[in-house]
């Protein structure tokens, strides 16, 4: 809890200098960080989808992106850093994977409410 709690006030004080809020921000991000959005594979809300599905020596096979919404932030920064499983390399800065994870979060609550 005391690391959203870091990284809200980080966003906060970031967004007095900025033309549109953090959630604003992370949202774009979101949907679209350099050219194919995390939405496409993992869901409107990070909690993961059926991307394809193909044959492979006759037997039908699924390709979907992982929930996200759920993990921890050293995961998260993880996955991002190191393409794994048909997850491409974005090359994000600290702060984009932190926008990222705090939109993750707050969908999150939005949620739970």
């Amino acid at each position: 809890m005391k690391l959203i709690l870091v990284f809200l006030l980080s966003f906060i004080l970031y967004a007095k200098s900025s033309f549109i809020t953090p959630m604003e921000y992370a949202s774009s991000l979101y949907k679209n960080p350099r050219g194919i959005g995390c939405d496409n594979c993992h869901g409107q809300k990070g909690e993961g989808r059926l991307v394809a599905t193909y044959i492979h020596k006759k037997k039908k096979k699924e390709f979907r992106g992982s929930a996200i919404n759920n993990i921890v932030f050293d995961e998260f920064k993880d996955a991002l850093e190191h393409s794994k499983r048909g997850m491409p390399r974005y090359y994000l800065t600290i702060e984009e994977i932190k926008a990222l994870f705090f939109y993750l979060q707050e969908i999150k609550l939005e949620n739970d409410k």
